[in-house]
């Protein structure tokens, strides 16, 4: 790192709060530069909404590993170690939730190695950004984000003859992205990537597909 650049940020062992924080700044800064190329890049409906703030909060937690870490080799697998142990039995869909998990990982490790100066100016400088960069959800999520809808058919039927008039009805897009059977090969289960038009409400979808004659079940998520 170039002498003067040193001496504006310090490095990881010796910055005082104020360097700790121009670094922290400079991560945000960076992370929202690395999100707006995400969402140049990405079709729009295939952006989640939470997925560039959370682009943004990775920046900053992983530009305080270092001032938490230092040039301490066993705190490095310390911190492997405590990522490791937070397991989930359940598959956490939101990126958004994964990052404050790490973030309060990191903040606990900081108070435990007595960097409280870290974990003071972190939580301050993330607390913001997390604020800046939330997800603003206009108007009906369910139309304008999406949704996943996942429907168990007898199997037997067809699934486009049996659904597809309440979907031209009630969806302005929809896409089937997988499927299979269970039950023993009983009943279909069938993935959809939808999106409910404008006038249609979650609820509608839901008991209008509940009417279908052979349709025995009908789950309705928002997100991709």
């Amino acid at each position: 790192m170039p002498i003067w650049l040193t001496e504006a940020v310090g490095t990881p062992d010796d910055s005082t709060a104020i360097q700790m924080a121009i670094r922290l700044v400079v991560a945000f800064l960076c992370g929202c530069v690395i999100a707006a190329i995400y969402r140049w890049v990405r079709p729009r409906e295939q952006v989640m909404p939470t997925f560039p703030a959370t682009l943004v909060l990775l920046a900053i937690l992983c530009a305080m590993l270092p001032l938490v870490i230092g040039q301490n080799v066993a705190w490095a697998f310390g911190l492997v170690g405590a990522l490791s142990i937070v397991r989930f039995r359940t598959v956490v869909e939101d990126t958004h939730d994964i990052t404050f998990v790490i973030f309060a990982v990191l903040v606990g490790m900081a108070v435990g190695a007595d960097r409280l100066t870290v974990a003071i100016v972190g939580m301050a400088v993330t607390g913001v950004a997390a604020f800046l960069v939330r997800p603003r959800q206009r108007g009906d999520g369910w139309t304008r984000s999406g949704a996943r809808l996942t429907i168990r058919l007898g199997a037997g039927r067809d699934p486009e003859a049996a659904l597809g008039s309440v979907f031209e009805r009630l969806l302005e897009k929809v896409e089937l992205t997988s499927g299979g059977t269970s039950k023993q090969g009983a009943s279909l289960d069938l993935n959809y990537r939808i999106r409910l038009k404008a006038d249609t409400k979650a609820t509608d979808l839901i008991n209008q597909l509940n009417l279908i004659e052979g349709v025995q079940s009908v789950e309705l998520r928002q997100g991709r």
